[in-house]
């Protein structure tokens, strides 16, 4: 018998939807790469393309861990850090190449917000409630994904955004505020 090499070891404490994450996050990580990037007529559909592939993979990698039965702290990790990397960089890179008001901006803040409350909160031994599940939560996320995959896309300008940045925004805002609360002990589920 010899003993496992490290990368199988590896893989075995990764897992198929931490792998499927991780895909994920190389997506956004590419995509924070065109932060940089002037728009060019060659390059236009890349960070559409790179966003949109990273939000069809936040689905497959619940739906693999569900079916596989691999669901792990570092899984739960991995998918909060890569929704909030994804919230920043995607409409930045929107904003930059002038698909998106700058206002638009406040969704990645407001996730982060979230994350840090949460995690000052653990810091400093407070209670943090455990959010129930919502019918609302989910869907909204994937609105918001698509709403920023179509702004990266060149089928849009800012002026046919603009409107629809609004009616997308409010929701996911009242939703944080209304989770912030329950998670700090100030509203029950």
């Amino acid at each position: 018998n010899h003993p496992p090499d490290r990368r199988g070891q590896l893989y075995d404490l990764l897992g198929l939807p931490n792998a499927v994450t991780l895909a994920r996050g190389g997506l956004l990580a590419g995509l924070a790469g065109f932060i940089p990037v002037m728009i060019q007529p060659a390059v236009v559909w890349i960070p559409s393309v790179l966003y949109g592939t990273a939000s069809a993979l936040d689905y497959v990698d619940g739906l693999t861990a569900k079916v596989v039965d691999r669901r792990s702290v570092l899984g739960e990790k991995l998918d909060m850090a890569f929704d909030s990397f994804g919230l920043a960089v995607a409409p930045t890179v929107a904003i930059l190449w002038k698909q998106l008001p700058v206002w638009y901006l406040i969704i990645g803040i407001a996730r982060y917000l979230f994350v840090g409350v949460i995690s000052y909160r653990e810091f400093r031994d407070r209670p943090v409630y455990r959010l129930p599940p919502s019918r609302v939560r989910r869907p909204l996320a994937g609105v918001q994904m698509v709403f920023i995959t179509l702004s990266l896309s060149p089928l849009t300008t800012l002026g046919q955004i603009r409107a629809i940045a609004v009616v997308v925004l409010l929701p996911s805002l009242i939703i944080f505020i209304r989770d912030y609360l329950v998670v700090t002990g100030r509203r029950s589920a």
